[in-house]
């Protein structure tokens, strides 16, 4: 990926700080590629509980991961400060996009990553429309109109 097609971190109004544990670090000295993914998890669960106002009910699943697109742009080394930038980029009829970006305290990015949510109704185990509650909360709180 040319670094200078990367979005801007003004782009993204949600951010939360990452603690690197030692054992994230793989005999390189680097951040583990598996590890990514862990953190990107958590920045999306704190991006819908921002999103929903804190409203959430993680015995229900509403949505399911059906693509992952990461790409690993520069090291991360134990020690350095972190933070997952997220936002939502699109909403479809079944499914929306998350972008996440990994970057250090001086704003390098480090990783950027891409997740296509589906909706999900745990009962029938099968795709369903995006919520109107989703698009309303998710319009509200990037302040653009996703209905």
């Amino acid at each position: 990926m040319n670094t200078k097609d990367l979005p801007s971190v003004a782009d993204f109004r949600h951010q939360i700080p990452i603690q690197l544990r030692f054992n994230d670090i793989d005999i390189l000295g680097h951040l583990n590629n598996t590890v990514y993914f862990s953190l990107y998890d958590l920045g999306k669960a704190r991006y819908m509980e921002a999103v929903n106002g804190g409203d959430m009910d993680w015995q229900r699943v509403e949505s399911v991961i059906a693509n992952v697109d990461c790409a690993f742009i520069d090291q991360i080394r134990f020690g350095e400060e972190i933070r997952c930038l997220n936002r939502c980029l699109h909403i479809g009829e079944k499914s929306f996009t998350i972008q996440q970006m990994l970057v250090d305290e001086h704003d390098r990015v480090k990783s950027i990553c891409n997740t296509v949510m589906v909706s999900y109704d745990p009962d029938t185990r099968g795709a369903i429309p995006v919520s109107d509650r989703w698009r309303r909360n998710c319009s509200r709180y990037e302040g653009k109109d996703f209905r």
